[in-house]
């Protein structure tokens, strides 16, 4: 029998922290084939999702699949993501949260030692060497937004939203020991 991974766990425990704590959580996800989201906010085969109960219906954290249902310029989609899929999960005020190693289609972690966590300029990469998830924590100021603002509840940017690129450039995570 094959060992579960840590990686649902750990999207489940950092997903009730930020909710805990008022934060808005998101995932940045790597799109392919398996992966059921709206292509036309795909960048660059990533994509960030609100995955706040505001944003979100009938959400379940699996240990093999993120599901839920969310609305996109006024459309509702079904999205579904696989586990293996999440890049990183972080709460969107202050940029904290976990950077994961990409997995290869056969499932094998690599580390090119700065993941692409830059969906839709949102998560910008981390450096940072061996294989494992990552703990991570941004500068608040300097946390990007995503164009789309991902998957509010109405398909429109949130209301704290202002078009602005935070503090003029991307954010830049690093490890937390």
């Amino acid at each position: 029998m094959q060992e579960i991974s840590t990686k649902p766990y750990l999207l489940r425990a950092l997903y009730e922290w930020c909710t805990d704590n008022g934060y808005t959580p998101h995932i940045a996800v790597r799109v392919d084939n398996q992966t059921r989201v709206p292509r036309q906010f795909v960048r660059d085969n990533e994509i960030v999702l609100n995955i706040s109960f505001e944003a979100t219906s009938q959400l379940q954290m699996g240990n093999e699949w993120v599901e839920f249902s969310a609305r996109f310029s006024g459309k509702s989609h079904k999205i579904e993501v696989p586990v293996a899929n999440v890049l990183a999960i972080y709460a969107r005020e202050n940029g904290q949260g976990m950077a994961f190693p990409v997995e290869s289609a056969g499932g094998e972690a690599t580390d090119s030692g700065a993941d692409a966590v830059e969906a839709d300029e949102v998560a910008p990469p981390v450096k940072s060497a061996g294989s494992g998830p990552r703990a991570v924590e941004s500068e608040p100021a300097s946390v990007p937004r995503a164009k789309a603002d991902e998957a509010d509840a109405d398909g429109t940017p949130s209301p704290d939203d202002d078009g602005s690129k935070g503090g003029g450039g991307r954010g830049h995570l690093k490890v937390v020991k």
